[in-house]
């Protein structure tokens, strides 16, 4: 036996991200008395600027957006009572095809063996029990998002530790509900051309191929006001425009894919640290 603590560690790409798909594990867990372990990999400047203003546009400075989504999130590990955060600070690569993709020293152009051994020196110290990040496609194909999965996965390799190892998902059947929600809410958001909407009808999973159901939704609260606390990428954060009653609805369940297990419990589970308390 030993008196360390359970402990999560979600390994995500930008600010803002560990609200979207863990906020509710993030707070039910902390809620639960297991330790928080939020890694952020990039610095989040390729988002918005004040006012606004986009990256590449006068005005858009990236150190001074870092500095601002930096304290954002701070606010958002708050609410979510995350007990570590730690940040990488490599350069945010923007999204797919943007210049700042080859950006020298940006998180797409870091070598996967730099950013795995320096996560890897984090999973030592913290030891996890369970270890969260994307798939190999970073959910929807973000260069950042990818690379983050890369060095996760790689990370854990050069440690002896067998974590319970998760890649978040959305169920298929989610994923519809969330379009149809879209279009109640603004009744003139445009259909997808034929591209995007093959693009979008790949993401996620089947419902019966999720391995993990975690229900959230007593925490969608914290959610949505971590979510909140990214007020500068609110134009970029559609789920604050449902307001708190309709995203408790949507996204009061957080879903994964088990990919590592040396417990053997069953799937599929209702819990991440099934097996491990």
């Amino acid at each position: 036996m030993t008196d360390r603590p359970l402990t999560l560690m979600a390994v995500h790409a930008h600010p803002d991200d560990e609200a979207t798909g863990t906020g509710g594990v993030l707070a039910r867990y902390a809620a639960e008395g297991i330790r928080t372990v939020l890694v952020t990999c990039t610095d989040g400047g390729c988002g918005d600027g004040p006012g606004g203003v986009k990256p590449g546009d006068p005005g858009h400075d990236p150190a001074a957006v870092a500095s601002m989504r930096r304290q954002e999130l701070q606010a958002s590990c708050d609410v979510l009572k995350v007990s570590d955060l730690e940040m990488l600070d490599y350069a945010d690569s923007g999204m797919t095809g943007w210049p700042s993709n080859d950006a020298p020293g940006s998180f797409w152009q870091t070598p996967v063996e730099e950013g795995a051994g320096r996560l890897a020196e984090l999973m030592r110290h913290y030891r996890p029990d369970v270890v969260v990040t994307y798939d190999e496609n970073g959910f929807y194909g973000h260069p950042d998002h990818i690379q983050a999965h890369r060095i996760t996965m790689a990370a854990l390799k050069l440690t002896e530790l067998t974590p319970k190892v998760y890649w978040t998902t959305m169920p298929r059947s989610g994923m519809q509900r969330f379009g149809e929600i879209i279009r109640e809410i603004d009744p003139n958001v445009p259909e997808p051309d034929p591209a995007e909407a093959a693009a979008m009808a790949k993401i996620g999973l089947p419902d019966e191929e999720i391995t993990t159901w975690v229900d959230t939704t007593a925490f969608s609260g914290q959610k949505f006001d971590s979510l909140a606390a990214h007020a500068s990428q609110g134009e970029n954060i559609f789920f604050l425009k449902m307001g708190k009653e309709r995203f408790g609805e949507l996204m009061g369940m957080e879903t994964f894919v088990r990919v590592q297990d040396a417990t053997g419990t069953a799937v599929p589970e209702n819990d991440l640290f099934a097996g491990l308390r």
